[in-house]
């Protein structure tokens, strides 16, 4: 009977632990709780807020739009330069005087040479020193190669800034001029002229003659300084001119020269052995020259024409004969037949 009882303990033990497992094991207010939301800062919450990473072929194609822009833009930008007509960049040859140029910020530059440092090669004057005489050399800040080596841009604005080394240069002038003697007559710039206050000298440097107009970087002319009046100093450098303290590497006064477009520099050579030709008669001259071959092409052809006409005449006269021999050959054997 007591085990029977034991039985009948367990058996309802077991049903009411399978009644509570059914109820999903909560037994306050009988029903379950949901789960709470994620955190902001949770992972779940994460997610959902990051956007979607790009894929590779999405990146791909905007960086081939973007490099297509700037094809584009480098298309455009050719095509307008190619429309723009640049002038010619002047390369200084030997025997040639060219006006070496500085402006005050080491900037804009001309060596007597084009490429780099040369952004003033464009239309410069140049001029072939062919004996003692007045020449003009020159510059030129208004021109479409210079605003597009400055700027970038052949419309662009800029303009040279006041002076720093300037100088004028006759090319190789030590082997192939060695006397020549530079005297500055006139500096202008924009069309006015500049005020000189003090002599220029002639000096050869690296194998070229050159007078300075400004140079920076000295106070006192060179050892080897000379002027329409003979050498400045001795070997020793004594004065051996009474005025040898009123020539200078500084002619002018830069401060009083802004931004410009246009410097033209005028000066005299002297102490060569023969003078230059002038400019009208070396024109006459290549006016000469052009009618002497007019003529001789005109005299060419008249005698072409003589030679023609004669070598015609001479055919027909031959034609003539030969026509005349023919007809008394045929007189002749009609006749003889007769007989």
């Amino acid at each position: 009977m007591m085990k029977m009882k034991k039985y009948l303990v367990c058996l309802m033990a077991a049903m009411m632990m399978a009644s509570l497992a059914a109820c999903g094991g909560n037994t306050e207010g009988g029903s379950s709780s949901p789960p709470a939301p994620a955190a902001d800062n949770s992972p779940a919450a994460d997610s959902s807020s990051e956007a979607e990473p790009e894929t590779e072929t999405e990146t791909e194609a905007e960086d081939a739009d973007s490099e297509a822009d700037d094809d584009s833009a480098v298309e455009v930008t050719a095509a307008a330069d190619a429309d723009i007509e640049f002038e010619d960049a002047v390369v200084a040859q030997d025997g040639q005087a060219y006006l070496a140029f500085t402006d005050s910020q080491v900037f804009v530059q001309y060596w007597g040479e084009e490429g780099a440092n040369n952004q003033l090669a464009y239309n410069a004057g140049v001029v072939d020193i062919t004996g003692n005489g007045t020449y003009t050399v020159s510059l030129d800040g208004d021109t479409n190669g210079f605003r597009y080596d400055t700027t970038g841009d052949p419309n662009g604005e800029y303009a040279p800034i006041g002076m720093g080394f300037c100088a004028v240069i006759i090319k190789n002038g030590e082997e192939l001029l060695p006397d020549a003697i530079i005297t500055i007559d006139k500096i202008t710039v924009d069309g006015k002229e500049v005020e000189m206050t003090a002599k220029n000298y002639t000096s050869t440097e690296d194998g070229h003659i050159r007078s300075n107009i400004n140079n920076p970087y000295i106070d006192v002319p060179s050892g080897d300084a000379r002027s329409t009046e003979g050498y400045l100093y001795d070997e020793d450098g004594n004065p051996v001119v009474d005025d040898a303290d009123e020539y200078s590497p500084k002619i002018i006064d830069v401060d009083s020269i802004g931004e410009w477009k246009k410097l033209e520099v005028t000066f005299t050579i002297s102490g060569l052995a023969n003078d230059a030709a002038p400019a009208d008669d070396a024109d006459a001259d290549a006016d000469s020259a052009d009618d002497t071959d007019a003529d001789s092409a005109d005299d060419a052809t008249a005698d072409s024409a003589d030679d023609a006409d004669a070598d015609s005449a001479d055919d027909a006269d031959a034609d003539s004969a030969d026509d005349a021999d023919a007809d008394s050959a045929d007189d002749a054997a009609a006749d003889s037949a007769a007989e």
